[in-house]
């Protein structure tokens, strides 16, 4: 299969404290550990980066079901929460919260979009079965 795009970044330094930039040079990073997890969090993290990309995503595949759908929708948001979690066995897991603002349908309409959304996502689809991942209409 071709790929339609493909991304390269780079970590350099000590991970979650070091650097990551991407080969375009559209991102340029430092990184830090957050303070809830004894760092200085004077830097991004893995966690706001993967928050970021799952909100950008799940947003787009919103907007393109909708076109598909013909269902006109705007000022629409999608806020994303990702929790870094101990498994129990001296790993982690992530999971994610999604919350998505549609406020000019009725909420069973912009359930059944988000629905549809979050089986074309391709951050969904990379998550599914993996994570728990929780997507919940909400008002503003």
């Amino acid at each position: 299969m071709n790929p339609l795009y493909t991304a390269e970044a780079l970590s350099t330094g000590a991970g979650r404290n070091g650097r990551v930039r991407t080969t375009s040079g559209t991102v340029e990073l430092d990184l830090a550990l957050p303070k809830e997890m004894g760092g200085s969090g004077k830097g991004a993290n893995p966690e706001e980066l993967f928050a970021a990309g799952y909100a950008a995503c799940f947003h787009s595949a919103l907007q393109m079901v909708a076109r598909t759908q013909k269902v006109a929708i705007s000022d629409t948001s999608v806020g994303s929460r990702v929790k870094l979690l101990p498994n129990g066995e001296g790993g982690f897991v992530l999971a994610v919260e999604l919350e998505v603002v549609i406020p000019e349908i009725d909420r069973d309409s912009a359930q059944a979009l988000v629905d549809a959304a979050h089986q074309v996502c391709p951050y969904s689809n990379a998550t599914r079965g993996n994570i728990e991942v929780t997507v919940t209409v909400v008002d503003d």
